[in-house]
């Protein structure tokens, strides 16, 4: 645990390991006979932000924990109140959740699930969140988000981009406000189409774990039903730094379009390689040879430098929206860092306020309660446009944002254009095409 957290104030059944079932605190302070876990006192509240501290998505990470702390400012009353004067909702007053004062604690998943459920059930059980949030990878956000359901507590999803986070492994005390791999298959296919056109071979080099699966089917599917062919798909370790070996083959495949369906270091390694390979400057088919970058972060940009130029992908957020709250959070963010935010950070800044607004609504921190209060709820004013919280799947659905790399930025941090704002309607899908089953909330103690 960093130093950000505060004193313990929970406690371990006596003789639970570490590694075994969730042992749920001996005492559940002040209104614990209210029957769910890790009730607060009446003075302070704990919630608990687990996000990648070191490994490929550690600049995620970094940020997500900036905006981690901004919010719970917000939350607070300090600073200038960022978005909570742009959120359609008005239950926040800037004195905390239901009169407490939030704290918080912190960990370090690693870009690992078992380390990531370590960390999150350490913050459970001994540090007596209320709340997890965080992460930078759909497989640390499917096994925390399958602790939380165990133990009791609200999972408000972080960075997580897979269809398996509300798709198949959905469950009901888990919560996601980012977008995810259908959509961005979905926005981006006409834009590839009108720019590409709609005979291309594809060849798919992917991160060998959940994410990367669904993102890549995503991708597929979007331009094989636009013309596409795809002539290989080839994966990729997640611990993998020198993609060279990955990426010789392409020119000689006979693709001519390379999708590089990888994300934070592993993106800016791989396209880094595609460059030193001569993959831009060449030709295939009779074709200029194009790379593609399904999602794409403004960190990813910054480490990839000048290969980004002209590159297509997807992204949640980007700072340069013009609507009120996205002005709002990048002005608050930039005067506290120096710098404007990235699409991790804002999720997770959105999915604090969304859960302290919840509670507020529902009067209660009882996860069930809070539960409800989010399924189905309409919002406007956190940027992306109005969203609706959908309670079938518990997956956010709004505008989603076509980007490419900039050919000439002004700055350092414009590297990133909007070619396209993909409304909510078009990424829309019936909440039963990923199976699974949301199930019951459960409260915990």
């Amino acid at each position: 645990m960093s130093k950000l957290n505060i004193t313990r104030r929970g406690a371990l059944k006596a003789g639970a390991a570490a590694g075994g079932a969730l042992a749920l605190p001996t005492y559940l302070r002040a209104d614990g006979h209210a029957g769910f876990t890790n009730a607060p006192g009446d003075s302070s509240v704990t919630l608990g932000f687990n996000v990648p501290q070191t490994g490929p998505y550690a600049d995620e990470g970094a940020d997500e924990l900036r905006a981690f702390e901004l919010a719970v400012e917000h939350l607070n009353g300090e600073g200038d109140g960022g978005m909570l004067s742009t959120f359609s909702s008005k239950a926040l007053d800037g004195a905390g959740i239901l009169g407490r004062k939030v704290e918080y604690v912190t960990g370090d998943t690693q870009t690992k699930p078992d380390a990531a459920r370590a960390s999150a059930r350490s913050m459970i059980e001994k540090d007596g969140a209320i709340m997890v949030s965080g992460g930078s990878s759909s497989g640390v956000a499917v096994a925390v988000q399958a602790l939380c359901q165990e133990a009791g507590i609200i999972f408000m999803a972080g960075l997580t981009h897979s269809n398996d986070t509300t798709g198949k492994d959905k469950k009901a005390n888990g919560f996601r406000h980012f977008f995810n791999s259908y959509m961005s298959g979905a926005a981006l296919a006409p834009i590839l189409a009108n720019n590409y056109g709609t005979d291309r071979k594809a060849y798919h080099l992917t991160a060998d774990y959940n994410w990367g699966y669904t993102t890549e089917e995503a991708v597929r599917t979007s331009t094989e039903a636009m013309g596409w062919e795809t002539v290989a798909a080839v994966k990729t370790p997640l611990a993998q730094t020198d993609f060279s070996s990955y990426v010789a083959p392409v020119l000689n495949s006979g693709a001519d379009v390379l999708v590089l369906n990888h994300y934070g270091g592993n993106m800016v390694n791989s396209l880094t390689s595609a460059v030193q390979f001569g993959l831009r400057a060449a030709e295939a088919n009779g074709k200029n040879f194009e790379i593609i970058v399904p999602l794409y972060s403004r960190l990813m940009a910054k480490g990839a430098g000048e290969n980004v130029k002209g590159i297509f992908g997807s992204t949640n957020w980007h700072w340069s929206l013009p609507d009120a709250g996205s002005m709002a959070f990048t002005r608050s963010f930039g005067t506290k860092y120096g710098f404007p935010p990235s699409q991790a950070a804002h999720t997770c800044y959105v999915q604090t306020l969304l859960y302290a607004d919840a509670v507020t609504r529902a009067g209660s921190f009882n996860p069930c309660a809070v539960a409800e209060a989010l399924e189905d709820f309409e919002f406007d004013g956190l940027g992306n446009g109005k969203t609706l919280y959908r309670g079938e799947d518990h997956q956010c659905f709004k505008d989603v944002l076509v980007v490419k790399g900039k050919e000439n930025p002004d700055n350092e941090f414009d590297l990133l254009e909007i070619v396209e704002v993909t409304p909510a309607a078009q990424v829309t899908y019936d909440a039963s095409i990923f199976g699974g089953e949301l199930g019951t909330c459960n409260p915990g103690a």
